[in-house]
C-alpha cells in the first residue's frame, strides 16, 4: 500500500463539497467504506509503480452517496491524477442517466474554486476541460457506442445493471491505448434484475473474486447486500446491506418502504433489490426456484432406456423454440419423477434471438442443451424424425400437445405409431398438473438434471387464477419463454394419469393436492 498516493486521493475527494439537500455545500469527508475504496483503489500499487487494479466493481443499494462518489472519482481521475490528455468518460444507459453524475460533479467545480478556475466548462457537450492538463470528463451514453478511437485513461459506469446490452460497455473497457499505463474503470451500480445482462456477468466475476474461486489481481470487487436467504424485513440485514444507513438514509424510511413491500409482492421485489441489493426478478414469478434448484438431481438416460414415458410437445411457432419433454414415472420406492427436456430453434435465428432477447441461446446450443433445424423456421420433418429414434430407445407411451398447433404434426406422428392426445390450455386441463408440478418440486419428487433452459422457462412462469382457485401458466403476461415448462405441465398430466399402469384418473383416485 502507498499511503502517499491513497492520502492524496482522499484527500482530494475531501477538498469538495455536497451538493443536494441537508448535505449542501458541505465538505465531502468520506464515509468509512467509502474512505476504503478510495484507499485501495488509488493506494495499491504494482512493482512498477502504476495502480494494480484497473477495474472496480461498486455494486451498493440506493441512496448510499454512489452518485456523489462517482463524481469525485471522476474529478479525481480528470485533475488530481497528472495525466496530461486523459480521457475521462461518464457513461450509463441513456444520456439521462450519465449526466446524473455529471451534473453532480459541475456543482462540485462550483463550489471548489481551485478548481473552478482551473476548468472549462462545455456543458452543451456535457464535457469539463482541465486546462493545466488538457484532460476532460465528458458523458457517454449507449446510443455513442459505436464511437471506437477513444483513448480511455478512465470511465465512470453508473447504473451498469440497466445497460440494454453489452456493446458500451465492451466498448470503453477495450478502449485504453497502450499510451495509458494505469487506466481506471470504475463500475457502481445497485443489483438488477437481468441474470443475462453484462451487469451480472460482472457480478459473478465480483462474487467469485470475493469467495475465492477466481483469481484477478486487477479487478477490485465491493458487495454490499443481503444473502438470498436473509430475512429482508430484519433491521440487522438492512444494517449489513446498507453501510451508510443513519449517514444518508434514515431507518425510519426502511421501516417505511418495508412496511410497504410486506403488503404488495411487487413493492417487496422493488424493497429488496433497491435498498437491500439483491438481485431479483421484475415481478413475482410463480416457482420458487430455490426449490426447483433443489430437484437438480442427475438424470442418467442410459438408464432410462426401455423405460414407460410420457410426453409433452409445445410447438410455438415456426420461428420461435419448440419443447418436448419427457417424463418417466417412479418405477420404485423412493424413485422421482425424471425429466428430460429438448429444445430447437431455427438455425439462421439463433444469433439475432441472441442479441435480441439478451437470452444465451448460443451457449446453450454448444454446450447442447439447445438443438438448431436448418433454415430460418423450425423444421417440423427433423424433430419428427428426432422424436421417432427417441421411440427406439424409450417406451413413449402417450405425446400430448396444443390442439390449437401442430395438426400436421400430430397426424405424422401418428403414422409413425406414436399415442397422440390433444391437451387443452384452459384452467380444466393445465390447473390439476401444474399445483401436482409444484407440489414435487416443493417435495424433492422431481428429477431435473438442472438443465438451464426448461430452468429459465421456468422462472419465467406467471399464473393466472379463477374463482375456484385453478392455476395456469399466462403466456401473455410470461413475456419470456415458457414452452418447455407448458410441455413439461402437458407430460406430467399423462403421467400422472396413468401412474402404477393404472388408467384411471390419479386426481380421482388419491384426491387434488391442495397448496
Amino acid at each position: 500500500m502507498d499511503k502517499a498516493k491513497a492520502e492524496h486521493a482522499i484527500q482530494f475527494i475531501n477538498l469538495l463539497k455536497h451538493t443536494k439537500g441537508e448535505w449542501y455545500g458541505q465538505p465531502f469527508n468520506l464515509i468509512p467504506w467509502q474512505e476504503t475504496i478510495i484507499q485501495d483503489i488509488f493506494g495499491t500499487m504494482k512493482a512498477n509503480g502504476y495502480r494494480q487494479y484497473n477495474t472496480a466493481y461498486i455494486e451498493i443499494p440506493k441512496k448510499m452517496g454512489k452518485s456523489e462518489l462517482a463524481a469525485g472519482i471522476a474529478l479525481l481521475l480528470t485533475c488530481g491524477d497528472f495525466e496530461h490528455g486523459g480521457e475521462i468518460y461518464g457513461c450509463a444507459a441513456d444520456r439521462q442517466q450519465a449526466s446524473i453524475v455529471f451534473d453532480v460533479a459541475v456543482e462540485m467545480v462550483e463550489q471548489c474554486q481551485a478548481l473552478k478556475s482551473r476548468i472549462k466548462p462545455v456543458l452543451s457537450q456535457k464535457r469539463l476541460v482541465y486546462k493545466p492538463l488538457n484532460s476532460f470528463y465528458q458523458v457517454l451514453s449507449a446510443e455513442s457506442y459505436t464511437k471506437h478511437g477513444l483513448n480511455v485513461h478512465g470511465v465512470v459506469f453508473d447504473e451498469l445493471h440497466i445497460q440494454p446490452n453489452r456493446d458500451l460497455y465492451d466498448v470503453m473497457t477495450h478502449g485504453s491505448g497502450d499510451a495509458r499505463k494505469q487506466p481506471l474503470y470504475f463500475l457502481i451500480t445497485t443489483a438488477g434484475t437481468d441474470r443475462h445482462s453484462i451487469c451480472w456477468e460482472v457480478h459473478q466475476k465480483a462474487e467469485d473474486i470475493l469467495q475465492g474461486r477466481k483469481v484477478d489481481p486487477s479487478f477490485y470487487p465491493v458487495i454490499y447486500g443481503a444473502d438470498d436467504d436473509d430475512d429482508w424485513t430484519d433491521p440487522k440485514v438492512w444494517a449489513k446491506a446498507n453501510p451508510s444507513l443513519g449517514i444518508t438514509v434514515d431507518i425510519e424510511k426502511l421501516q417505511i418502504a418495508c412496511e410497504n413491500a410486506k403488503q404488495n409482492p411487487a413493492e417487496e421485489n422493488l424493497f429488496r433489490q433497491l435498498r437491500l441489493n439483491q438481485w431479483v426478478k421484475q415481478s413475482i414469478r410463480w416457482m420458487p426456484m430455490e426449490k426447483w434448484d433443489h430437484c437438480a438431481f442427475p438424470v442418467n438416460l442410459e438408464s432410462l432406456k426401455g423405460r414407460e414415458c410420457y410426453a409433452g410437445l409445445d410447438l410455438s411457432s415456426t420461428t420461435d423454440i419448440t419443447a418436448f419433454v419427457l417424463v418417466f414415472p417412479p418405477e420404485y420406492e423412493g424413485d422421482k419423477y425424471q425429466v428430460v427436456p429438448f429444445f430447437w430453434l431455427p438455425e439462421d435465428n439463433l444469433d439475432l434471438r441472441v442479441r435480441r432477447d439478451h437470452v444465451p441461446y448460443d451457449t446453450w446450443e454448444k454446450q447442447g442443451f439447445l438443438k438448431t433445424t436448418e433454415g430460418n423456421v423450425v423444421h417440423y420433418g427433423f424433430i419428427e424424425t428426432f422424436i421417432e429414434e427417441l421411440g427406439k430407445n424409450y417406451n413413449i407411451k402417450e405425446i400430448a400437445f396444443d390442439r390449437w398447433g401442430a395438426v400436421q404434426m400430430t397426424q405424422n406422428l401418428e403414422g409413425l405409431g406414436f399415442t397422440v392426445v390433444p391437451f387443452g390450455q384452459g384452467y380444466k386441463d393445465m390447473s390439476p398438473s401444474s399445483k401436482e408440478l409444484m407440489k414435487l418440486t416443493l417435495e424433492g419428487k422431481l428429477a431435473h438434471s438442472g438443465h438451464p433452459v426448461l430452468r429459465w422457462m421456468m422462472d419465467n412462469i406467471y399464473v393466472k387464477t379463477d374463482p375456484a382457485g385453478n392455476i395456469k401458466p399466462d403466456k401473455e403476461k410470461s413475456t419470456e419463454r415458457i414452452d418447455g415448462a407448458v410441455a413439461l405441465i402437458m407430460a406430467l398430466d399423462r403421467a400422472l394419469r396413468h401412474e402404477n399402469n393404472d388408467s384411471s384418473d390419479v386426481y380421482n383416485q388419491r384426491g387434488m393436492r391442495s397448496l
